[in-house]
Order: C-alpha cells, then sequence, then structure tokens
C-alpha cells in the first residue's frame, strides 16, 4: 500500500482501513471526518477558483497582488527599491503612465501582473501607487 503524502489522503487512507463494524461513537467519528473532508475538498476548489484580481478598491487590490512584497511601501526583497516617493523619482517611475508599465511587465525579480489584471485595474493601481507615495504611505483611516 503507498504511503499518503498529503494530511487529507492520509487521513482518508485511515478511514478506509478502519473495521467496517465500529460502535456507534467511532461511526459517528468516522462520518465526521469524512464530512470534514468533503468541505475542506469544496472550500479549497472554490477558493482556488477565485481571480487573483478580485478586489473592489484600490487598497484591496494592493493588498491581493502587491502588499506580499511592498507592505506599506517598502520592498522586502530590494530594499532600496521600494515604492516611496524619492525611490520612485530615483528610478524614473514618478508617473502613472511609468508605474503602469512596470506593474503590466515587470522588471527584475518583479512579476508581470499583465496576465492578472485590466487595464483599468493596473491604472488604479499605479494611482494609489503615487498617492500613496505622496504621503509617505501613512494608514487611511
Amino acid at each position: 500500500m503507498p504511503v499518503p503524502t498529503s494530511s487529507p489522503a492520509l487521513v482518508s487512507q485511515l478511514l478506509l482501513t478502519l473495521p467496517k463494524t465500529l460502535p456507534p461513537f467511532w461511526t459517528q467519528l468516522k462520518r465526521l471526518l469524512l464530512g470534514y473532508l468533503m468541505c475542506s475538498l469544496i472550500v479549497s476548489l472554490w477558493m482556488s477558483s477565485i481571480p487573483v484580481a478580485w478586489a473592489d478598491t484600490s487598497v484591496e487590490l494592493f493588498e491581493v497582488n502587491c502588499a506580499g512584497c511592498h507592505p506599506n511601501g517598502a520592498n522586502i526583497i530590494r530594499r532600496s527599491k521600494n515604492l516611496k516617493q524619492k525611490a520612485l523619482k530615483r528610478y524614473g517611475y514618478d508617473s502613472v503612465d511609468e508605474i503602469a508599465t512596470l506593474i503590466t511587465n515587470g522588471k527584475g525579480l518583479m512579476s508581470a501582473y499583465g496576465d492578472r489584471l485590466s487595464e483599468d485595474e493596473v491604472t488604479r493601481l499605479a494611482n494609489y501607487v503615487l498617492e500613496q507615495a505622496a504621503v509617505n504611505w501613512k494608514p487611511t483611516k
């Protein structure tokens, strides 16, 4: 019998090896675990179908797509290439068009988002980055 690699596979394998006639408690536990596994599968399939750019506002777009590497305008990979106004000017990204091009095509270690975001979403993100850079990425209330 092959050894399952994932925990749901391991649990299901263990459930299948249980004897067919179990005391009522174990039968209920088996049903509960099977129900949990089915719900987990359904939720994981549903979550994987949600588009990456699923967001209503520019803030949400940034949080979903950019904040992983650029929390509060910083850069966790290349600290000098952050989204602060001084760095944007230094590297020539101080306009909406230039930032939108960077978001769309990517550069160096930064991924391209042109295939994941619409043109409108890219423009909204570029505007958001410039607006936040102007206020030094202070939290909005």
